[in-house]
């Protein structure tokens, strides 16, 4: 048989082995990391915590807004619509109303925001840093030697941290929902363009974490540092608890930060999951690009993610055989 035909015979057997690894490395983080029970309450409700503190400054501003509205003096007999009086109690009425449905998105854009930190919680520490990890406790070289494509562990490791964290942060999601009592304005027919949203951004996330990890297994020790200086940034700049087109009206320094942040996934992922689900917001001055768009930036940073992981990843192994950088000096 021709050298072709014998890797052609082999390639069942390949594909066989690359989905048993990939299956091997989701198990732990979809079974094992469910059995203590009390993980599953600190990661999905505790995080309530934080989205409520927002949630509760948003609706002190909300009652500000309102109240301006239904405080009346001689200059404005019915209020104040904005910075101008109302015109008459119909305009009082729809201005109530329009700063009660802004309120409502700001609390449902910020339980939808703390929903998503779990993702990038998950992506920072479960993906980037979990090479290195694995690298500090004898593992890696273990895995480096099996016949097996590398992208296949951190396949794994990206399906599995998926599952995980989708259950936690859907719970975070419908727990939240309920609590502060937001109305979602979801029509129906946008419930597909929602989903694929969804999950490319995820497969976007995730690809960014999977060429983390290799990076970081080079960084070092550097690689817990980076984790912890990226968290609260990446917080703050791709809106997670408020519209992060909110930068664009902040003069240049807020359209760089803007521009920064939306090689993030999460930023444009958001974004897009927001006006879908609140569409009439704020009059849409706050939205970065439509979700079409953003759908179609997010599969080009979701491919272009899994490519330079996979560039990253064939680097480390060179690296590797070459100056050895699989093992720890004490082990």
């Amino acid at each position: 048989m021709t050298e072709d035909g014998t890797a052609l015979s082999r390639l069942p057997h390949r594909v066989r082995l690359n989905l048993q690894a990939i299956v091997g490395r989701a198990y732990p983080r979809v079974v094992g990391a469910n059995r203590e029970p009390s993980w599953i309450f600190f990661e999905a409700i505790l995080p309530l915590l934080g989205i409520a503190a927002y949630v509760f400054i948003y609706q002190a501003l909300g009652d500000r807004v309102i109240a301006a509205i239904t405080t009346t003096s001689p200059t404005a007999p019915w209020g104040m619509c904005g910075l101008d009086p109302c015109t008459d109690a119909a305009a009082q009425a729809a201005a109530i109303v329009t700063a009660r449905a802004n309120v409502n998105a700001l609390i449902g854009s910020t339980v939808l925001g703390g929903a998503m930190v779990a993702f990038w919680l998950n992506v920072l520490w479960s993906m980037a840093s979990q090479l290195y990890w694995e690298k500090e406790i004898g593992n890696l070289q273990l895995y480096m030697m099996a016949p097996m494509s590398r992208m296949s562990l951190l396949g794994g490791m990206a399906l599995g941290g998926m599952f995980m964290t989708s259950v936690r942060a859907i719970t975070t999601l419908v727990v939240g929902v309920v609590v502060f009592s937001v109305t979602l304005q979801l029509d129906p027919a946008n419930a597909g363009l929602l989903l694929a949203v969804f999950f490319v951004t995820l497969t976007a996330l995730y690809g960014m974490g999977m060429m983390l990890a290799s990076l970081y297994l080079l960084w070092g020790r550097e690689a817990f540092n980076l984790s912890a200086l990226l968290e609260e940034p990446i917080f703050f700049t791709s809106g997670f608890y408020f519209p992060a087109g909110g930068f664009a009206r902040a003069g240049a320094l807020g359209r760089a930060v803007l521009t920064a942040a939306t090689a993030i996934p999460a930023t444009l992922g958001l974004d897009a999951m927001r006006q879908l689900i609140f569409p009439t917001a704020w009059g849409g001055q706050f939205w970065i690009f439509s979700p079409g768009l953003e759908l179609e930036i997010l599969l080009i940073l979701a491919a272009l993610f899994l490519v330079l992981a996979r560039y990253t990843l064939a680097y480390l192994e060179k690296l590797a055989r070459r100056e050895g950088r699989l093992t720890s000096r004490h082990q």
